[in-house]
């Protein structure tokens, strides 16, 4: 729980009620109940950004757990100069301690922040014996391994009970194992796998090995499982990643992140349930040669590592469980495809229209549902064509406007989709592409599009198309949500010369203009209603960017794995469903939106 002398220098409002639309950051004293309150975002199943440390550094080792973490050795992404350099970590900064009797870099380790073992080493030149035990203050020299190897992975619960496995020693890549018992070494069963820059996981009883090279430029998947006496190959990564991938956790809940594949440092990061792996938020901050720390696939600590040239010092923390506040990967689409629609919910939506690339002007009848774990292919449209309008759910939508000719005149086609097959339904009366919609079968809307760029709103009633009050800014490539024709949110777009952030409110008679997005673009994806709603990624050049409207102020939260615009989407403010678009070439990607992370805290006043 935060303190005041944390929040110090924080802007406090004195109210007798607690506040009912909250902004993330806005902190106030409730008189009534005499108590500082602050609203908050709570992370779970998400990365989120931690204190630098004080030396960014590659090849860098750690220990310990999230909140009291140790970060030790390292170089220059040369190899050229080491460091000694020891920092802890009390779950917000990095304060420096003794230096170890060696510098050196990529170790094997165990431990915690005041018991911890730093065994191996390289580069540069070849492995090293050399072995050292922390006690929270100063390094000791202890005795060496058996093996002498760097690039080694190691597990353990302290600086008295240990496990070394793999490693090389140029030219050699070793599958040897050690027990350490406090005193000395005692070679053990080797990995089923040679190999170097693997990761590990575990203590001396039950360890998990996972990924790394299996010789030069060889990258592997292959997970190894220690039961105390020998190595069991179990289910492999579902990306093969080597130069030094970071784990933390047990052996039978971990977090794999980071390393290195073929085409360059992975931000990737994987959890272990002791059965299987499964891909979960990737790092901030793709990098190779980093470090972790942590207990478990719910709690973990990534730091340090390099991404090209440049040593890294950023922290970032794990928080697992139920995902809030936070972007989760789902199954692809079966077409990739830009400018496509979309409507229903995060569980059951459904995806039509867009066209493909490179064979653009090809324009997609396609559609697909998706049933909250895969997409299927269904009936199409009557009509292919992108940079339409759709509400609805799966089982009543509306497919309306948009374009088939490359730069040609908007359409007014409307088709109702029943669930299983599309039919054409009373036009709109002004033709549209690129414009905000929302709303249901029987009840929508439709507003602004282009080229030109226009104002004008229609509203759908189940049987025609209506005109109403048109929009204070006429503008292209916006988005918007609601819940029926009376009530919509609209924002974003485009207007020579540039994007928008210009935001707009429909009471069902009239347009109203209220606060602008923090960040202006257009052919953004978005969920929700005209008071509780999300909005994420657009362009271009495409972002992933995401922000929350809480019915006053949008709010910046965290970013979509993969940057896009043109995107379909579906679903509300806390639930909702991105997919396909533009980035820039046509992507399937679907990501899973959990956006119910925020809070009401009491702070503590000491």
């Amino acid at each position: 729980m935060a303190t005041y002398k944390e929040i110090n220098g924080t802007d406090i409002t004195v109210v007798s009620s607690d506040p009912s639309n909250p902004v993330t950051g806005e902190v106030w004293y409730n008189t009534t109940t005499q108590k500082l309150k602050g609203y908050q975002q709570v992370l779970s199943n998400a990365w989120s950004t931690g204190g630098n440390l004080n030396t960014a550094r590659a090849g860098i080792t750690g220990a310990g757990i999230q909140t009291a973490a140790l970060a030790f050795g390292g170089s220059d992404p040369t190899g050229s100069t080491t460091y000694g350099n020891t920092e802890k970590y009390d779950g917000s900064s990095w304060t420096e301690v003794n230096d170890m009797n060696t510098a050196r870099t990529n170790m094997g380790r165990s431990g915690t922040q005041t018991s911890a073992l730093a065994f191996g080493s390289g580069p540069p030149g070849a492995g090293t014996v050399l072995n050292e035990s922390f006690n929270g203050t100063n390094w000791t020299e202890v005795a060496d391994m058996n093996t002498a190897r760097r690039s080694l992975a190691g597990a353990g619960d302290n600086n008295t009970e240990a496990l070394a496995f793999g490693g090389w020693s140029p030219p050699d890549y070793y599958a040897n194992t050690e027990s350490w018992n406090g005193s000395s070494w005692t070679e053990v069963n080797d990995l089923n796998t040679a190999r170097r820059n693997l990761a590990g996981a575990g203590n001396y009883q039950a360890a998990i090995a996972c990924g790394g090279n299996e010789a030069p430029g060889a990258v592997t998947a292959k997970t190894e499982a220690w039961n105390g006496t020998n190595w069991t190959e179990v289910n492999d990564l579902n990306l093969a990643r080597g130069s030094t991938g970071a784990a933390a956790g047990t052996f039978s809940s971990l977090l794999f992140f980071g390393g290195g594949t073929p085409s360059g440092e992975s931000n990737a990061t994987e959890s272990w349930n002791g059965t299987n792996w499964t891909n979960v938020m990737p790092l901030s901050t793709a990098r190779i040669t980093l470090a972790g720390a942590g207990t478990s696939n719910t709690s973990s600590l990534a730091f340090g590592g390099e991404n090209g040239p440049n040593q890294q010092s950023a922290t970032e923390e794990w928080n697992g469980g139920q995902a809030v506040g936070a972007w989760v990967t789902g199954n692809n689409m079966n077409t990739g495809r830009t400018a496509l629609a979309g409507a229903g919910t995060q569980t059951a939506a459904l995806g039509f229209g867009g066209y493909l690339q490179p064979a653009y002007p090809t324009f997609s009848a396609l559609t697909e549902t998706w049933n909250g774990t895969s997409w299927f292919e269904v009936n199409d449209l009557n009509t292919g064509r992108f940079g339409l309008g759709g509400a609805g759910t799966t089982t009543a939508a509306l497919a309306f406007g948009g374009a088939n000719v490359p730069g040609g005149p908007p359409k007014d086609e409307t088709e109702l989709w029943n669930g299983y097959v599309w039919t054409e339904v009373n036009d709109l009366t002004t033709p549209k592409r690129h414009f905000m919609s929302g709303g249901t079968s029987t009840s929508a809307i439709a507003a602004g599009g282009g080229p030109p760029n226009t104002a004008t709103t229609e509203t759908w009633d189940g049987t025609n198309w209506t005109e109403v009050a048109d929009m204070n800014t006429a503008r292209a490539s916006l988005v918007g949500v609601a819940a029926d024709n009376t009530a919509a949110l609209a924002f974003g777009g485009s207007l020579p010369p540039g994007s928008l952030g210009n935001t707009e409110s429909w009471n069902g008679s009239a347009w109203t203009e209220v606060n602008d997005l923090n960040t202006a673009r257009r052919n953004m994806g978005a969920g929700g209603i005209y008071t509780s709603a999300v909005t994420f990624g657009g362009g271009p050049p495409q972002v992933a960017t995401t922000e929350s409207w809480n019915g006053t102020n949008w709010t910046n939260e965290n970013s979509m794995s993969t940057a896009r615009h043109s995107l379909g989407s579906a679903g509300t403010q806390t639930a909702a469903l991105a997919f396909g678009g533009a980035a820039p070439g046509d992507t399937a990607a679907t990501e899973e939106w959990y956006g119910d992370g925020k809070l009401t805290e009491t702070f503590t006043t000491s």
